[in-house]
C-alpha cells in the first residue's frame, strides 16, 4: 500500500526535507559553473592575490627602512658638508679672511703692521690662500693672537714664523709701551672652487715695426 509523502510521519519529511537541502548545497558547491562554485574561485584567487600583495608589502618594508636610514644619513652628511664649507669654504672670501685676523688682532691687543697677499696655489683637491703678515705686541698677546687663529671657523696654517724682541733697535712703528715682540710670519687658509682662482693672461709684446729698433731687418736689406 502506497503511502503519500503528506501522510509520511513528520519525521521522514523533515529527513526527507534535510537530505534534499544537503544534495543542493552539494551540488551549488561542486557542481562546476554553479554560482556558489564561481563564488568560490573567484574568492580563493582573492585570497591568493592577497597572500601575493601581502609578501610584496613585507618586501617593500623593508625599503621603506632603508629609506628611512638612507633619509638619516644624507640628512646627517648635508650636515657635516655645511660644516665642511664653513672650514673649507668654496670660495676665496679673501675680505671675510683679512676682518677674522684683524679682530682675532683686536682681540688679543697686537697690531697688524701689514698684511699682504701671496699667489694662489692650486692642489689635487684644493686652493692654497697665503698671506704675510707683519704682528708686534707683548709676548703673551702674540701667543693669544696665535691661539685665537687656531679657533677661527677656517682652517688655518701658520709658517715661517720670524719673531725678534725689539732690543735697542728703534721700531719702524710707533709700538705700545709694553710691545716685546715684532717679527713676521705667513698665514695660509684654504677654498675649494676653481673660480676663486684668476686665469692667468699670456703678455704678448706688440709687433715691431720694419726698421724699428730692435726689429728684425727685412729679407735682401744688408745692414
Amino acid at each position: 500500500m502506497d503511502i503519500s509523502f503528506k501522510e509520511s510521519p513528520w519525521y521522514i519529511q523533515a529527513l526527507i526535507f534535510v537530505a534534499l537541502a544537503i544534495l543542493l548545497l552539494a551540488g551549488g558547491e561542486y557542481v562546476p559553473g554553479s554560482p556558489v562554485a564561481s563564488a568560490r574561485d573567484q574568492l580563493q584567487m582573492l585570497h591568493q592575490q592577497d597572500a601575493a600583495l601581502n609578501q610584496e608589502v613585507s618586501g617593500l618594508q623593508v625599503y621603506e627602512r632603508r629609506y628611512a636610514e638612507f633619509t638619516q644619513e644624507m640628512n646627517a652628511l648635508n650636515k657635516q658638508l655645511e660644516t665642511l664649507k664653513t672650514i673649507v669654504p668654496e670660495e676665496k672670501e679673501a675680505d671675510d679672511f683679512m676682518r677674522m685676523l684683524q679682530g682675532a688682532a683686536v682681540a688679543s691687543g697686537v697690531k697688524i703692521r701689514s698684511l699682504t697677499t701671496d699667489a694662489v696655489v692650486p692642489k689635487e683637491y684644493h686652493y692654497e690662500m697665503p698671506f704675510d703678515i707683519a704682528v708686534d705686541g707683548p709676548y703673551f698677546d702674540i701667543v693669544d693672537f696665535f691661539g685665537r687663529l687656531s679657533r677661527l671657523s677656517r682652517i688655518i696654517n701658520v709658517g715661517d714664523l720670524k719673531f725678534s724682541g725689539l732690543g735697542g733697535a728703534k721700531p719702524k712703528f710707533p709700538v705700545t709701551p709694553n710691545t716685546t715682540i715684532t717679527g713676521i710670519c705667513t698665514i695660509t687658509t684654504f677654498f675649494t672652487s676653481p673660480s676663486g682662482v684668476a686665469a692667468p693672461v699670456a703678455a704678448t709684446a706688440p709687433a715691431a715695426r720694419p726698421g724699428a729698433p730692435g726689429s728684425a731687418p727685412p729679407v735682401g736689406v744688408k745692414q
